[in-house]
C-alpha cells in the first residue's frame, strides 16, 4: 500500500507541475490573442507600420521578393519543417526509440492541429496593402508558418542535440533562432501577416512543445532517468546502443 502511495504522490506531483509549467507558457500567447482580438490600438500601429515599411522595401527592391519566396516556401516552408520532422521520426524508429518517436511525432501534429483550430476561433484577417506582393489562403492569427518552424525546430534541436560535440552546441540553436526568426519576417515582409500573426505563432508553438516535452519528462521519471534540460536533449540517451528500456521497466 505505501509504495502505491508514494507511486501516485509522485504522479501527482509530476501531473501538477506539468499543468503549471504549460499553463505558464501559455500565457503569453494568451495575452497576445486578448490583445488581438480586443483591438489593441498600440499593437494595430505596430502592425500597421511594420507591415507598410516592409512592403514599401520590397516594391523597392524587386529582386528582394524572390528570395523571400523562396525562403518561406522552400527553406523554411511548413512542407520543409514537416519533412525534417518525418525524417527524424523515421530514424527514431529505426533506433528502436519508439518514444522518442512517438513524442515527436505528437508534438508537430497536435502544433499543426492546434494552429488551425485558433486560426479558425480567432477568423483574424490578413493585411490588405495596395500593390500587394504575394498572396496565402485562410485566416492570419498565429502564423502556421512561424509556429510549424518553431515546433519543428524545437523537436529538432531537443531530439538530436545529444548527438552533436557540446563545443559544437550553439551552431544548432543559432540556426534554429535564424529559421524561427527568418521565417516570421519573410512572412511580414511579403504582406501576408502581421506582425502580432508571428508573434502569436511562436508563443503557440513554444506552449505546445512545452506541454508535450514535460509528458515525457513525466515518462523519464516513471522508469527513473534524470531531469533533462533543453541544452541536453530531450532524451541524452540516444547516442547510446539502446536508447530506451523495454517497456516493463519499472522504477525502483
Amino acid at each position: 500500500m505505501s509504495r502505491r502511495s508514494g507511486s501516485d504522490a509522485r504522479f501527482g506531483a509530476r501531473l501538477a507541475a506539468t499543468s503549471a509549467a504549460t499553463a505558464l507558457a501559455a500565457v503569453p500567447f494568451s495575452l497576445a490573442l486578448v490583445l488581438v482580438e480586443s483591438r489593441w490600438a498600440p499593437l494595430h500601429r505596430l502592425d500597421q507600420g511594420a507591415a507598410e515599411r516592409l512592403h514599401r522595401f520590397v516594391l523597392g527592391h524587386p529582386a528582394w521578393l524572390r528570395v523571400l519566396e523562396f525562403l518561406t516556401q522552400v527553406v523554411w516552408g511548413p512542407l520543409t519543417m514537416r519533412l525534417l520532422v518525418a525524417a527524424v521520426v523515421v530514424w527514431l524508429l529505426w533506433r528502436r526509440a519508439l518514444r522518442l518517436a512517438v513524442w515527436a511525432a505528437c508534438t508537430a501534429t497536435v502544433g499543426g492541429l492546434v494552429g488551425l483550430l485558433v486560426k479558425n476561433v480567432v477568423e483574424r484577417a490578413r493585411p490588405h496593402l495596395p500593390e500587394p506582393v504575394a498572396h496565402a489562403p485562410g485566416f492570419s492569427f498565429p502564423s502556421g508558418h512561424a509556429m510549424t518552424a518553431t515546433t519543428s525546430c524545437a523537436v529538432l534541436l531537443l531530439v538530436l542535440l545529444p548527438l552533436v560535440p557540446r563545443a559544437w552546441r550553439p551552431l544548432p540553436w543559432a540556426l534554429a533562432a535564424a529559421s524561427v526568426i527568418g521565417v516570421g519576417c519573410t512572412r511580414v515582409a511579403l504582406g501576408v501577416h502581421w506582425v502580432s500573426d508571428v508573434v502569436g505563432g511562436w508563443l503557440l508553438g513554444l506552449a505546445v512543445v512545452t506541454a508535450t516535452a514535460f509528458a515525457f519528462e513525466a515518462w523519464r521519471a516513471d522508469i527513473g532517468r534524470p531531469r533533462t534540460t533543453p541544452a541536453q536533449g530531450l532524451e541524452p540517451e540516444i547516442a547510446a546502443a539502446d536508447p530506451e528500456p523495454a517497456a516493463d521497466v519499472t522504477r525502483r
